[in-house]
């Protein structure tokens, strides 16, 4: 199938390519909060909560429990998307922007001022948990929103590049979560758990702050304003998708897993493993996801103009066959214990085998559905995805270790069977690039 190339940005009538770039640029710095508020947690997971929140005898148990918490905020993000994907579709995206930011921002605020476990007990790993959840809603309706902002703006032949350029929040807010934990990292290891780790998390109400005041002031989709002047708005949207737009749906699920998998894998599960299984310095594992992610602030806009070049189906199909090929070889070079290879496997293993599915899958997942039930589809489908596998992929890769006495063999079979089912959906899913939306 030939696909249209991208016209010229400069082709685009100025006052809609402005429209475009300030409605693109708000995107970004709100979901770049976002996703710092949501990867702080998955970062202090590895680090801290186990020793904190989990002080169990053995240290495999009270990994497996701070992992288990890790995976709440995953299985939250589909509820997430149903109720903000309802009102996003019937009253609007906009709106439901400035709720979930508000949410998240609040949420990780209050991990900031939790009491520990010596000092309430039990209590504190339940308020974890339940502050966990909310950060999960705020999130799983975060995404759908954002990303619609600029679909549902863009022009055919770019559409790919406008909704990757969103997906840039993702390493912008890694990249400011990683940043400052390898700063606090450099502090003495007491003084790093009995108070440093707490400041990523009360820095995030000033971010919430500016995200929220940038959303207040962006327009509401010409797609969305279309539909609702013809009064084509759906009664109940999340219905509609699941009764009558199953196959796409399910679609959106089967690409989201492996990408998400590999997210989990080189950028949370492995900071566990290199440091207490390998028994290497936290700076070195944590600098190796900073790499990544500076890579990704290029890597992600390419990756999405490419899509619109030579389409959606051969990029993911490139990004899965790298995520089977990569399994193996990811742990191999961990294992040396070089730093320069550790580094380098960690950054492929995240700018191949994740950035390459979650830059292309912003365009994709909302051009499966029409305008009527974009919003909860395209979120509930990216975000049941997101739970199965980003939820439980580091509980059962720290399980396959203990289970194997070491072994990650496990892990990268894994790997291999989630990204083959995500070939099969890009097989199986539809072209979009260059087509008008439906």
């Amino acid at each position: 199938m030939a696909i249209a190339g991208p016209a010229p940005l400069a082709q685009i009538p100025t006052a809609r390519s402005t429209r475009i770039g300030l409605t693109v640029l708000s995107s970004v710095i709100g979901t770049a909060v976002e996703w710092y508020d949501f990867l702080i947690y998955g970062l202090a997971t590895a680090l801290v909560f186990n020793k904190l929140f989990f002080p169990l005898s053995n240290s495999t148990a009270s990994t497996l429990a701070a992992f288990a918490t890790l995976g709440v905020g995953y299985f939250a993000r589909p509820l997430g998307a149903a109720i903000f994907g309802h009102f996003g579709d019937r009253i609007g995206r906009k709106s439901m922007l400035a709720l979930t930011i508000i949410l998240m921002g609040l949420g990780t605020f209050l991990v900031g001022l939790l009491p520990t476990y010596e000092q309430i007990g039990v209590a504190a790993p339940v308020l974890l948990v339940a502050l966990r959840l909310l950060q999960g809603l705020g999130l799983g309706g975060e995404w759908g929103g954002a990303v619609l902002m600029a679909v549902e703006n863009a022009a055919p032949q770019n559409r790919g590049l406008m909704a990757a350029l969103v997906q840039l929040g993702y390493p912008i807010g890694n990249l400011a979560a990683i940043g400052v934990f390898a700063a606090l990292a450099l502090l003495p290891g007491p003084d790093f758990l009995a108070w440093a780790w707490r400041i990523p998390f009360l820095l995030c109400i000033v971010l919430a702050g500016v995200g929220l005041w940038i959303r207040l002031n962006i327009e509401e989709t010409q797609a969305f304003e279309a539909m609702k002047s013809s009064r084509g708005v759906a009664r109940l949207p999340i219905g509609e998708v699941l009764t009558e737009h199953r196959r796409p749906f399910f679609l959106a699920v089967g690409l989201k897993l492996s990408e998400i998998s590999y997210a989990t894998i080189a950028g949370i599960f492995v900071i566990n493993y290199v440091t207490v299984r390998l028994g290497l310095p936290r700076s070195l594992v944590l600098n190796a996801i900073l790499v990544s992610a500076a890579a990704a602030l290029v890597a992600i806009p390419a990756f999405g103009w490419l899509s619109d070049r030579i389409g959606r189906k051969p990029m993911f199909y490139t990004g899965c066959v790298f995520e089977m090929a990569f399994a193996f070889p990811l742990f191999w070079l961990l294992d040396t214990k070089d730093p320069f290879l550790v580094t380098a496997g960690i950054a492929v293993a995240l700018v191949f085998g994740q950035y390459i599915g979650f830059s292309v899958g912003a365009s994709w997942y909302p051009e499966l559905f029409g305008t009527r039930t974009r919003y909860s589809g395209a979120s509930l489908g990216f975000q049941v995805g997101a739970a199965i596998s980003g939820g439980l992929t580091p509980f059962a890769a720290a399980s396959f270790v203990a289970w194997t006495g070491g072994a990650t063999w496990p892990i990268s079979v894994y790997l291999i069977a989630l990204a083959a089912i995500s070939l099969a959906a890009a097989i199986a899913a539809p072209e979009t690039a260059g087509k008008p939306l439906r």
